[in-house]
């Protein structure tokens, strides 16, 4: 069965009985996220040889653009996953390939530090993208990892989540790390604040400090912004083109949106041209919702 078809289902038979709820009630899809699992396209650009289906982006850009028109939940789901996948298959040998690949793992993108309010301080393509105020020190075979990040998409819901820190040497460049959801001392506050769509299960994520095992670093220490510009930064612009050129309008309220099976009736208008159609200064990684 083809991606396209796998997905056909996925979004008929859960997808969209799971966006109802997620709109009108901010309920993170889980049922959907299992589902695009078990029908392989949580691992679709996982590489082969890891059990993937070996796809890039252009059919990364359909599951998204074709989901965002069912729910923009999911959809803001996947947006976030696969870039976090994209920088893990460019490094290679992380500990969650063969578990992506499988349809077991969600991975998150846990970047962004903005907090002054200034336009693009939240934006993981804007700014603050290379820069990096989470500190990292290490111990023996552990880490600590210390910081906040914001706009995380599937806060609390990921199974890990890709984090940017200060090198453990010098004082050049980020490192990035694959950190597990369920490592102690990482949370989400009890009044999550976000900015994405409802359901979505955007929040702030604190690391107060997380140990994780040294491993865990994926590439070199120091070389996290060149996986950030060659890997994140293209995925997500052409991922969040998809989004906002799949959405029915400029703001997606539940008054405006017809989530679910209606959507599905109502099909959608043709896919964006991808990151032509992005401004990648603009202050938000999803459209404003309808006020």
């Amino acid at each position: 069965m083809s991606y396209r078809t796998s997905l056909s289902v996925v979004l008929a038979e859960v997808v969209a009985p799971a966006a109802e709820p997620a709109v009108r009630d901010g309920r993170f899809p889980r049922d959907a996220v299992s589902a695009l699992g078990r029908a392989g396209l949580l691992g679709l650009t996982v590489a082969p040889e890891s059990g993937g289906g070996g796809l890039g982006l252009s059919e990364a850009v359909d599951v998204v653009a074709r989901t965002a028109r069912v729910c923009p939940a999911t959809a803001a789901v996947l947006t976030s996953h696969f870039a976090a996948v994209a920088a893990i298959e460019s490094c290679g040998g992380s500990w969650v390939r063969e578990e992506i690949a499988a349809g077991r793992h969600l991975v998150g993108l846990a970047l962004s530090e903005g907090g002054s309010g200034e336009p693009g301080e939240d934006e993981p393509c804007g700014r603050e993208f290379g820069r990096s105020r989470s500190g990292a020190a290490r111990f023996a075979d552990v880490v600590a990892l210390r910081g906040r990040k914001r706009q995380v998409v599937a806060a609390g819901e990921a199974d890990s989540y890709l984090w940017s820190s200060r090198p453990l040497a010098g004082r050049d460049g980020l490192t990035l790390w694959v950190v597990p959801a369920q490592a102690a001392d990482l949370f989400v506050p009890a009044r999550p604040a976000g900015r994405g769509p409802s359901g979505s299960a955007t929040s702030t994520l604190y690391a107060d400090p997380v140990l994780v095992p040294a491993d865990v670093m994926l590439g070199r220490d120091g070389g996290g912004l060149d996986v950030l510009m060659g890997s994140v930064r293209p995925w997500l612009l052409e991922l969040r083109a998809a989004v906002e050129g799949a959405l029915p309008g400029p703001g997606y309220g539940a008054d405006t949106f017809r989530p679910g099976a209606d959507a599905l009736r109502h099909g959608g208008g043709d896919l964006p041209s991808g990151a032509d159609a992005l401004s990648p200064g603009s202050e938000d990684l999803w459209p404003a919702p309808a006020a």
